[in-house]
């Protein structure tokens, strides 16, 4: 028998399902508020995995991606422990902002202290009460407000655990990404968690895909680690590359943005990507790929600056493999092409 779990002044029996609430500060509206936190103490032993979502309170895929995971029958077979925080910026979320009241970036503010400011205290509220007590990691994001990426893993592939949940997760693209200063991995690795970070779709919207891609690939690193049995079904299995560097096209002067390029494309050095003109069409410059690769992050609102990010190129050895699998997971994530009934109706 295992021992029991304890978190947040609370222990947990092998075999529970316990959501526990987490002390944060209060609103000063004199309203009370926690973290919340869901716990599933498997019976048997094995690795301590946490998810957490909306790190930066408007990116909400991974709140939906946490919830299809706890409903899922998979997790009546849990080996180890799962702590689930579908929501860890909970100032944010309500808010509908990336940040927390302070302005201050959740994700730039670990490893926290218990008498720093609001985002420092959350921080450490967060590394004390649960990456502290894992094994390992899955952080999940998408990208800013009118922005969207492409489904992709970073993480840091010299950790060999790191690399192997990385490579788990079964995603066309890896980016082998530097770690932050102040970063939630920064923390977790200093500790000896391996972390990885899914990003996927856009700030303050749903993208079928990118929840469905997210929860195939966590119950797929579950396996992998021994928390879940193995698949007894075929499924197709990726050749993960990971991109040697990746850089982002820039607007060459400010006005209006006629795109021609999609998430997931290819494009060449000094491939046309789209033109930006003024409102009566005046002055008006061409947006180049600036390197060969694929397209993995891009901007959806149309209305730039000179200088503004527009469209996030990874690089590869082989930019053909990479482009195919990418075609074919967007394929098989696509609702359009279910064969079966699915657990969860697709969000529309």
């Amino acid at each position: 028998m295992r021992t029991m779990f304890e978190i947040g002044g609370k222990l947990i029996q092998p075999g529970q399902r316990v959501t526990v609430e987490l002390a944060v500060p209060d609103l000063y509206t004199h309203t009370g508020i926690t973290l919340p936190v869901c716990v599933i103490h498997g019976r048997k032993d094995g690795p301590v995995l946490f998810l957490s979502g909306a790190i930066h309170g408007d990116e909400i895929n991974g709140v939906e991606i946490i919830r299809r995971i706890l409903k899922s029958k998979a997790m009546n077979n849990l080996k180890g422990t799962l702590l689930a925080v579908p929501v860890v910026n909970i100032y944010g979320f309500i808010n509908k902002t990336r940040y927390l009241p302070d302005r201050r970036d959740l994700n730039r503010s670990f490893p926290g202290s218990e008498t720093g400011s609001l985002a420092s205290r959350m921080a450490n509220v967060f590394l004390s009460e649960i990456v502290s007590r894992c094994t390992h990691g899955i952080d999940l994001h998408t990208a800013a407000i009118h922005r969207d990426n492409l489904p992709q893993i970073r993480a840091l592939m010299d950790d060999p655990e790191t690399q192997r949940i990385a490579l788990a997760f079964s995603l066309p693209v890896i980016l082998n990404t530097r770690i932050v200063e102040g970063s939630l991995r920064e923390s977790a690795e200093k500790t000896g968690v391996s972390v990885i970070v899914y990003e996927a779709g856009e700030a303050l919207r749903f993208d079928e895909a990118s929840i469905r891609g997210g929860v195939k690939g966590i119950i797929s690193v579950m396996r992998e680690i021994d928390m879940l049995p193995k698949s007894k079904k075929p499924h197709r299995e990726y050749n993960p590359l990971v991109a040697k560097s990746s850089t982002w096209v820039r607007a060459p002067q400010s006005g209006i943005l006629r795109s021609m390029k999609v998430l997931g494309a290819t494009v060449t050095k000094n491939e046309l990507m789209g033109f930006i003109s003024d409102p009566f069409g005046e002055t008006e410059k061409e947006v180049r790929a600036t390197e060969h690769g694929i397209i993995i992050g891009r901007t959806n609102i149309p209305l730039v600056n000179e200088g503004e990010a527009l469209f996030h190129i990874a690089q590869f050895k082989s930019t053909r493999d990479v482009a195919g699998q990418v075609e074919q997971s967007r394929n098989e994530l696509d609702p359009s092409t279910d064969q079966l009934e699915p657990q969860e109706p697709p969000i529309i």
